[in-house]
């Protein structure tokens, strides 16, 4: 891997940095958790599009500016240093569409892609069911063959944004004779507001009401809604967590920006002088963390698949995201629990951080896959 920046890589970065720094907004937006919010933050979507950098490593006929990966990664850093809100687009963008370069027809990608990139068609992902969570294997929807498509029944749990999105894509089973769960499985996309579907908001603690239920009552779907190939749905959803577990979903400018903003708040007030080496440690998991995402590039670059990989990026970014709240809460001490204020923000991303080693796959089951897969170790 190569550590130094291009000439060119230079200038997309001073581009993005002067894009960014005269249009973000001021005032930050509401959650995008709420209706009010996210209606504020696809207003900076379709911003974002306007001005070329809503998908910049994407090809210029959907949407992008056809950057190359590691300039991806560049606009990511100078996006979380700008305080730019966070994408509620990222389930389509960072989730969908690499499965769909991947795994979609060209018809899939004219009528798909650009319209997610102009945030004039919103996504949520439904993998998980009341019983299927990170056993993604085990999903009961069903999903049987009509004439022209297929009849999708079932419920889907945990639809992040779900309640204010226009369509899902998840699994669904087509074969329910397969000899082994991850197959018979088939990948679909399907419009919220088609006939049969039923979506029911889950209340979170702080009374947001994003999350989605959604109840499927033999809703039809078009064989053109079907992503890669029937009954070999497993390989495709494969892609999709792997995307969600490495590159796309947690790019390292998101925790470069939180280490140098835990580093302001440390300098900014007497605390105890034994978290100093905590504060250092952070940095250095985060410039860690950084430099493999890089070397994920550079893979990515000679042709090699990330695969199983994903899942070490995934328990090192979300137990770096816990520990980098948890020093900041530590440093605010009884101020910490002060959710407005200055300081408020790093309470409530506390609190959401919580929940970075269960969404993406748990923890425990990505140690399993890093110990089979990766190291190659036996099963019990």
């Amino acid at each position: 891997m190569d550590l130094r920046f291009s000439e060119e890589d230079a200038a997309f970065r001073a581009e993005a940095r002067a894009w960014l720094e005269a249009s973000v907004p001021q005032k930050p937006l509401r959650s995008g958790d709420t209706a009010e919010g996210f209606a504020e933050h696809v207003l900076w979507e379709k911003q974002l599009f306007a001005g070329g950098w809503s998908a910049v490593s994407w090809p210029k006929a959907y949407g992008g500016r056809e950057a190359s990966l590691v300039q991806w990664l560049i606009f990511e850093e100078e996006y979380y240093r700008a305080g730019a809100p966070a994408r509620v687009t990222q389930n389509g963008i960072f989730l969908l569409a690499p499965t769909i370069f991947e795994f979609g027809t060209e018809e899939q990608k004219e009528r798909i892609l650009k319209p997610m990139a102009a945030a004039e068609h919103l996504w949520g992902q439904a993998w998980s069911e009341p019983g299927s969570g990170s056993d993604l294997a085990s999903v009961q929807c069903t999903a049987v063959r009509v004439d022209g498509g297929w009849r999708l029944s079932g419920q889907k749990t945990w639809c992040t944004r779900g309640m204010f999105c226009d369509a899902i894509y998840g699994l669904f089973r087509t074969d329910p004779d397969a000899d082994r769960p991850h197959r018979g499985l088939t990948y679909f996309m399907l419009s919220l507001t088609s006939p049969g579907v039923r979506c029911r908001g889950v209340e979170r603690l702080d009374g947001d009401m994003s999350f989605a239920e959604i109840f499927l009552e033999d809703v039809f779907v078009p064989d053109t809604n079907v992503i890669g190939a029937v009954n070999k749905g497993w390989r495709v959803a494969m892609s999709t967590t792997s995307s969600e577990r490495g590159l796309t979903l947690r790019s390292p400018g998101r925790f470069i920006a939180t280490v140098t903003r835990l580093i302001a708040l440390y300098r900014s007030r007497p605390g105890d002088p034994g978290l100093r080496d905590e504060i250092v440690q952070s940095w250095i998991k985060a410039q860690a963390y950084r430099w493999l995402s890089y070397n994920t590039v550079a893979q990515m670059n000679d042709g090699k698949s990330i695969g199983a990989q994903s899942s070490l990026s995934k328990v090192f970014w979300s137990e770096l995201d816990i520990e980098l709240h948890q020093t900041a809460m530590a440093l605010l001490g009884p101020h910490a629990e002060l959710e407005d204020g200055p300081d408020g923000r790093w309470m409530t991303d506390f609190m959401f951080s919580l929940a970075g080693t269960i969404y993406a796959g748990t923890n425990e089951i990505q140690r399993n896959v890093i110990a089979e897969r990766v190291l190659g170790l036996p099963r019990k």
